[in-house]
């Protein structure tokens, strides 16, 4: 039996990148030792999947960020500078970082070394810690990428590899570790010499396989089978009326607009809304003023259990959060995405890139080309073809079983 710690930012969507606790869950299935680690609101979450949970101070993760300024005030280089320099604080803030280092050698001083650690693609604590720890780093969700020309960059972007070179060397410095677990160049990031585990194919990387490393490993995934009864919602919708599932996972969950035009596209096409707005609150005025936008019919709900729902959906209109995209095409569903933030383009990039869907900005979405692409996409039935054969190329992988026993090889 092996132990394994995996360790996540303190947000439920870094437990998911298309399987990561998933992964966990087939380990300890196994009979191996799991133990997740990450900051204290993650707790309940993770122990209701059934993985004991050790509470660290801090993870080294900036959330929730500060409030941004009015980048309409100030000129656009220094508009984009920020918008750059905030995305950098989120996974590199050197005290936060520290805090993070600490908390996981205390915990190793505490109940003693795992095998390996298995990562969050963007912990830089767990890349200090074990080196430092002098055990395998695992990351899970991302694959491992060489470093990037510094010619083919923009001046912001280089004026900020410099500061993040900088901000690694200061870390290791502090905790007596070369760095081994970053890259080095022009493009720093954390990476694993073992085992980088992607839930996608490689087809699902065509763009930037010319930049893949040789330790990234592709498992695909397969469309999860319900243990349980359908909520009853959804028993109370007949079989034959076909659903459109419209979410913005958990963090991007205040556009209200884009709830109501996707309802209202999908409503058109003779598709039932299934409107998911996570638990972030909602003002009741702003909530009421939503449900009277809605078509009548549409689901409003906190959360819906998507391999009940998806496989009754003939679209997904969504935000392009990793794990979302994943659930969309494991069950062989189209897409459109309207990316709010950082990777979310990357996967609307991708999900066009391997014609199963759609990638719209919101300026698209507020000037009604949403409409127009549910209607593009339900005629278009190669589309539906499209999406379905690489459901089948994906589950073809093995999914987390093969994440796994490829991560049991790290350490046997």
């Amino acid at each position: 039996m092996a132990s394994f710690w995996f360790i996540s930012a303190p947000l439920y969507s870094h437990t998911d990148w298309g399987g990561f606790l998933k992964t966990a869950k087939a380990l300890q299935k196994q009979g191996h030792d799991i133990l997740w680690l990450s900051e204290a609101p993650l707790e309940g979450a993770i122990k209701q999947n059934g993985i004991p949970f050790q509470i660290l101070d801090k993870t080294g993760w900036l959330w929730p960020p500060p409030p941004p300024p009015d980048l309409t005030s100030i000129p656009p280089q220094e508009a984009v500078m920020l918008r750059y320099r905030r995305a950098l604080d989120t996974w590199l803030s050197e005290d936060l970082v520290a805090e993070g280092v600490r908390s996981i050698l205390a915990t190793a001083e505490q109940i003693g070394l795992p095998d390996a650690i298995v990562s969050d693609p963007f912990l830089s604590a767990s890349a200090i810690a074990a080196e430092k720890l002098d055990i395998p780093l695992i990351i899970c969700g991302w694959p491992a990428q060489g470093t990037l020309d510094s010619s083919l960059l923009f001046p912001v972007q280089r004026d900020l590899s410099s500061d993040s070179q900088q901000r690694i060397q200061r870390l290791c410095d502090e905790f007596g570790v070369n760095g081994d677990n970053f890259t080095k160049g022009s493009t720093p990031s954390i990476v694993s010499e073992h085992l980088h585990i992607c839930y996608f194919t490689p087809e699902w990387y065509m763009s930037e396989m010319a930049t893949i490393l040789p330790q990234t490993q592709f498992v695909g995934g397969k469309a999860g089978i319900p243990t349980s009864e359908p909520p009853q919602w959804l028993q109370d919708i007949p079989e034959d009326k076909p659903l459109g599932l419209i979410t913005l996972g958990t963090i991007f969950t205040g556009d209200l607009g884009f709830y109501s035009w996707s309802a209202q596209a999908v409503a058109r096409e003779g598709m039932i809304p299934i409107i998911t707005v996570g638990w972030n609150p909602i003002e009741p005025e702003k909530k009421a003023e939503l449900k009277r936008a809605l078509p009548r019919g549409t689901r409003l709900l906190t959360w819906a259990p998507y391999d009940h729902v998806l496989p009754r959906s003939k679209i997904m209109i969504h935000h392009g959060g990793m794990g979302t995209t994943h659930y969309a095409v494991v069950h062989g569903v189209p897409q459109i995405v309207v990316p709010h933030a950082a990777d979310q383009r990357i996967q609307a990039r991708r999900v066009t890139e391997v014609k199963i869907g759609l990638n719209l900005t919101a300026h698209d979405v507020r000037q009604g080309q949403l409409a127009e692409g549910v209607h593009a996409i339900m005629e278009a039935e190669w589309v539906q073809k499209t999406a379905k054969k690489f459901a089948v190329s994906m589950a073809q992988l093995g999914g987390v079983d093969r994440a796994a026993k490829l991560i049991m090889d790290v350490v046997t």
